[in-house]
């Protein structure tokens, strides 16, 4: 009784995963940042859950005792577009793309830490959150970015991008937090008999970021994950 009281004052997160050392751990670690939490310790209870009770994000372990968690995945993407957050210990990049590309919005890997976890479940929650009539614009102070009027300015001055450069930013900017794979963005930018030519992407990312000021070593706007794929984190502090 307490989680459907609580879902009505709080986001919802349903979690989904058979441990139940980890899914303790993930709701009460929820709970204290004041979110109501739904528990499921299979796959179809899970999916049960979503399509009773709903939830403004998923948190979803791969290794459930019934179904896999891709099967999951690609279940409820028939129906619902919910952020999801896949926890795996699969960490080879294959992999992590194949989940990207299946529907999930972002990963973790065990062991992960309960901080990267609650920042992933914020910035999802974010993105969702945001009208997609108000999601054409992002504008932090220093770089400015105008999707409908195809206007960049940094520190208050116009940025010359071409066409390709304009393309991938608004790309990235208008899914802000979300990673997004380098097959996704070469399908976007070149078309799907590209999906291959990754060279193509690390060109373009580099004469985006010389023109934006953002450092490869110390990026503040565009990230990359080698072998995976990029994402705009208006949030990040290079390090």
């Amino acid at each position: 009784m307490r989680q459907e009281r609580d879902s009505t004052l709080a986001p919802r997160v349903l979690v989904i995963d058979d441990e139940p050392q980890i899914r303790k751990f993930i709701d009460i670690s929820l709970r204290s940042q004041g979110y109501a939490t739904l528990l499921a310790e299979t796959g179809q209870q899970g999916l049960a859950q979503l399509a009773s009770k709903g939830a403004d994000i998923v948190v979803l372990d791969l290794g459930l005792p019934d179904i896999d968690g891709r099967d999951v995945l690609r279940e409820l993407r028939q129906w619902s577009r919910v952020p999801v957050i896949v926890v795996t210990v699969r960490s080879g990049e294959e992999e992590k793309v194949a989940l990207l590309d299946a529907g999930a919005n972002d990963y973790v890997t065990k062991p992960f830490g309960i901080g990267e976890l609650m920042a992933r479940v914020r910035a999802l929650l974010r993105n969702a959150a945001v009208p997609a009539d108000t999601a054409q614009a992002y504008d932090d102070g220093v770089l400015r970015v105008d999707v409908t009027n195809r206007e960049v300015k940094l520190h208050g001055q116009p940025v010359g991008l071409t066409r390709k450069e304009f393309a991938l930013l608004s790309l990235l900017v208008q899914q802000p937090g979300r990673l997004i794979t380098q097959s996704q963005l070469l399908r976007e930018m070149w078309g799907p008999t590209h999906e291959e030519d990754a060279h193509y992407l690390r060109i373009l990312v580099g004469k985006l970021r010389q023109k934006l000021g953002d450092d490869a070593s110390s990026p503040r706007y565009i990230i990359t994950e080698p072998g995976v794929g990029l994402r705009f984190a208006p949030d990040h502090t290079p390090p």
